[in-house]
């Protein structure tokens, strides 16, 4: 695979404030590539400089073999968006606001209509293409910015929080959309994310916390770095269940809130010698396998944090200067 997004050393400072501290990574053409951390990690500052919406303290940045700082134009030619903040025209038809993106981004005139059109297919949305956007639900607004970050043809697709504060149907439902971007549209995405279960789709992960990568490999390596899997056992009797467990199986086995639990590398397989060993005295059992959760809880220890770093009023300022000139063109 080549890579299309290239990452060395790169590091943003807001003042006394080091938002980026020194990340590199690559991401390869026509794969998922997720940044997954808590707020304030890094995340949205590393996102912006990538789409040439702020400018590193030092290191650099390449998309398409074009440099993120010297060619900018180039960049934005090859890149889509969809920001955390909703950024369509209210006002507008969801065709409008698609139509209107063309014009920016120099869509040929004799291809408008269809890949406008194709694209309010792509996400479900062509049969509401003439109501105005402030019908729609959160929902379809962020399906609508999807259609619209794709019209012009982009080989990158960045998408930052796309899910924030959406419920958890419409979020199940946007990211059905997104899995299908990269064969149906040859696009690469990057996108940031706290949600630990949205990361799961992706090819690759970097695992960022306080500006820094802590971790990098695809969802199943990550989850190596943790251990095994967790069996859950409810006996009718929990205490000569372990001491079977010990004698006959040689593994430990302990009981927590009514169950015993088990650590071991494949779950899968150890569960039938279990039933076999203990026959009737089962009454359930579950296989639990590591998540990405338990992958930052071990790295960190700590659970993702809420909060949002220091400084941040600063960041939001520059961006939205930013974006006025990325509008631009």
């Amino acid at each position: 695979m080549t890579a299309i997004i290239t990452v060395e050393n790169l590091t943003k400072k807001f003042g006394s404030i080091t938002a980026v501290d020194g990340i590199s990574f690559e991401v390869q053409e026509g794969t998922i590539f997720g940044f997954l951390g808590p707020n304030g990690a890094g995340k949205t500052t590393t996102i912006n400089i990538l789409c040439t919406l702020l400018s590193p303290t030092s290191g650099g940045a390449s998309i398409d073999g074009h440099d993120c700082m010297k060619e900018s134009p180039a960049v934005r030619k090859n890149i889509g968006i969809v920001f955390q903040d909703n950024t369509l025209d209210k006002e507008l038809t969801a065709y409008e606001n698609l139509l209107f993106h063309s014009y920016l981004y120099n869509v040929p005139k004799t291809e408008r209509k269809g890949r406008i059109d194709d694209a309010l297919n792509f996400v479900g949305l062509y049969e509401r293409k003439d109501d105005t956007v402030k019908k729609f639900s959160g929902g379809m607004k962020r399906r609508l910015e999807v259609a619209r970050s794709i019209i012009h043809q982009p080989k990158v697709l960045f998408l930052d929080e796309p899910t924030l504060g959406l419920d958890p149907q419409s979020r199940t439902n946007l990211w059905e959309f997104i899995s299908e971007l990269p064969k149906k549209h040859a696009v690469t995405i990057f996108m940031t994310t706290h949600y630990m279960e949205e990361a799961e789709i992706c090819d690759k992960i970097a695992i960022i916390d306080k500006g820094k990568i802590i971790a990098q490999g695809s969802p199943e390596e990550l989850k190596k770095m943790v251990g095994g899997d967790v069996i859950y056992l409810k006996t009718r009797n929990n205490v000569a269940a372990i001491d079977e467990i010990k004698a006959s199986l040689n593994l430990d086995a302990e009981e927590k809130n009514g169950e015993i639990f088990i650590s071991v590398s494949k779950g899968d397989a150890c569960i039938p010698k279990l039933i076999n060993t203990l026959a009737d005295a089962v009454v359930s059992v579950r296989l639990q396998r590591p998540t990405l959760n338990d992958v930052f809880l071990k790295l960190t220890g700590k659970a993702i944090r809420p909060e949002a770093v220091s400084g941040g009023d600063e960041l939001k300022e520059s961006i939205r200067s930013y974006r006025k000139k990325f509008d631009r063109g």
